[in-house]
C-alpha cells in the first residue's frame, strides 16, 4: 500500500494572506525598503546638523543653554527634518534600486517574460504613494506641535520667555467694499486699529481710526481696552471719541470712563496669533488666513496662500520622485551606488530651486498660489513620464 505525501508548502504570514501581493512586487518593495530607511536617516541626520545642530552648540558655548535642554530641542526638530527627508529618501531607494535591477538584467528578464515596463515601476509608486500619506499626516499632526515645543523650550531655557500672547505695536486694517457711482465695487479702508501693548487679556495705549460710515469720521483714544464675549464688543475706559466732519472740523468730542464700542474682534485674534508658519498645519494656518485677510495687507496674506498650498503640493513629490527615481534607474546599466547618490542630490537641488522660484513668484502676485505651488510637481510628473515613454521603448 502506498501513500500519497503532499509537497512541503511554507505557511504564508497572515498579513499575505489578508492581502495577496504578487511575488515580483514583494520582492522589489523588499529591495526599495532597505535603502529607503537609510535615506531617511542619512538626509534626516545631514539637515538636522547643517540647520540646528551648530546652532544649538554656539547656545550651550555662548549663552549658556543646558545641554539637557539643548539635546531636546534638538529631538524636536527630528520630525520637521524627517518630512524633508522622505522625499529625498523616496528618490533615491528608487534611482538605486532599478539602477540595480537593471545593471543585474533583472529587468531585462522581466520584461523578457511579458511584463511591461509599466507593470515593473507599479510596485515602487504604490509604495511612493504610502509615503506621500504618510509624508502629510506626519507633516499635519507632529511637526506643528514639535516644532512650537521646541521654540518654546528654547526662549525658556534661554530666560526669553515672555507672559503668553504678549505683543506690541499692534496694528490691524480693516477694509470693505464701497459701491461706485458706475454700480462697481471697490476695497476701501474702513478702519485702522492700534494699540501700543497687549498682555493676553487687555490691550492698552489704543488709537482707533474710523472710517466705516460716509460722511462721518470718528478717533478713538483710550487707555485700555478689553474684548467682551458676552457682549461681542470692546470695553474701553478712560478715553475720548472725536467725531470729525467731512470738512475736517471736530463735530463733537466725548470723553468716557467706560464706553462700548461694537468693532470687530479680529485685533485680538491677530494679537493672539503668535504662531509661525512651521508651527502651524493647514487648518490652523486657514483660520490665520481669515483673520488677517480683512486688514488687506496683500503680501502677506499672498506669502500664507502660497504656504498652505505648498503644505499640499509637497508630499505628492513623493509619488513625483518616486516615477523620476524608477524610470531613470531602469536606464542606468552599470551605475553604482556613488553615481545613484549624485544623481539623487542634482535633482533634489533642482526641484528646490524650482520650489523655491516659483513659490517667490506666487508671493509675488505673478502667479495664482496653486499654480506657484504645484508647477514644480508639474515639471517633475512630466519629466517622469517622458523617461518612463523612452524606458518602455
Amino acid at each position: 500500500m502506498t501513500t500519497l505525501t503532499r509537497p512541503y508548502q511554507p505557511r504564508q504570514p497572515w498579513w499575505q494572506r489578508l492581502l495577496p501581493i504578487p511575488v515580483m512586487d514583494r520582492y522589489i518593495i523588499s529591495e526599495l525598503l532597505p535603502t529607503f530607511l537609510f535615506g531617511v536617516g542619512a538626509f534626516t541626520s545631514i539637515g538636522v546638523s547643517v540647520d540646528s545642530l551648530f546652532y544649538l552648540v554656539n547656545q550651550v558655548v555662548e549663552k549658556g543653554l543646558p545641554i539637557a535642554k539643548a539635546i531636546e530641542v534638538l529631538l524636536l526638530k527630528f520630525p520637521e527634518f524627517i518630512v524633508y527627508g522622505l522625499p529625498m529618501a523616496t528618490l533615491l531607494s528608487t534611482l538605486m534600486t532599478f539602477g540595480r535591477l537593471s545593471s543585474d538584467s533583472e529587468l531585462v528578464a522581466l520584461r523578457g517574460c511579458g511584463i511591461s515596463t509599466q507593470r515593473l515601476m507599479l510596485p515602487a509608486l504604490i509604495f511612493c504613494l504610502l509615503i506621500t500619506g504618510l509624508m502629510f499626516a506626519f507633516n499635519e499632526s507632529i511637526v506643528p506641535a514639535a516644532n512650537l515645543r521646541a521654540s518654546t523650550t528654547l526662549r525658556a531655557a534661554l530666560n526669553q520667555e515672555q507672559v503668553e500672547y504678549r505683543e506690541s505695536n499692534i496694528l490691524y486694517q480693516e477694509f470693505q467694499q464701497v459701491q461706485q457711482p458706475d454700480g462697481s465695487r471697490e476695497s476701501a479702508l474702513a478702519r485702522i486699529f492700534y494699540s501700543k501693548e497687549f498682555d493676553g487679556k487687555r490691550m492698552r495705549g489704543l488709537t482707533i481710526l474710523d472710517f466705516s460710515r460716509e460722511g462721518l469720521n470718528q478717533i478713538v483714544s483710550a487707555e485700555s481696552a478689553q474684548w467682551n464675549p458676552q457682549q461681542s464688543a470692546w470695553d474701553f475706559e478712560n478715553g475720548t471719541i472725536y467725531v470729525v466732519s467731512p470738512d475736517g472740523s471736530f463735530r463733537n468730542i466725548v470723553r468716557f470712563t467706560e464706553q462700548q464700542l461694537a468693532l470687530p474682534r479680529s485685533p485680538l485674534d491677530l494679537a493672539q496669533r503668535s504662531k509661525d508658519y512651521g508651527e502651524m498645519n493647514i487648518a490652523e494656518s486657514r483660520e490665520y488666513l481669515k483673520i488677517i485677510e480683512p486688514a488687506g495687507n496683500l503680501g502677506k496674506i499672498r506669502e500664507l496662500r502660497v504656504r498652505i498650498q505648498q503644505k499640499i503640493s509637497l508630499p505628492f513629490v513623493c509619488v513625483v520622485f518616486g516615477l523620476v527615481g524608477a524610470t531613470l534607474g531602469s536606464q542606468l546599466r552599470r551605475a553604482g551606488r556613488a553615481t545613484g547618490f549624485a544623481l539623487s542630490i542634482l535633482i533634489i537641488f533642482a526641484y528646490y530651486i524650482l520650489y523655491f522660484i516659483f513659490g517667490a513668484i506666487a508671493q509675488a502676485g505673478a502667479l495664482p498660489p496653486v499654480l506657484g505651488a504645484w508647477i514644480p510637481n508639474l515639471f517633475g510628473l512630466a519629466a517622469g513620464l517622458l523617461l518612463m515613454v523612452r524606458a518602455s521603448r
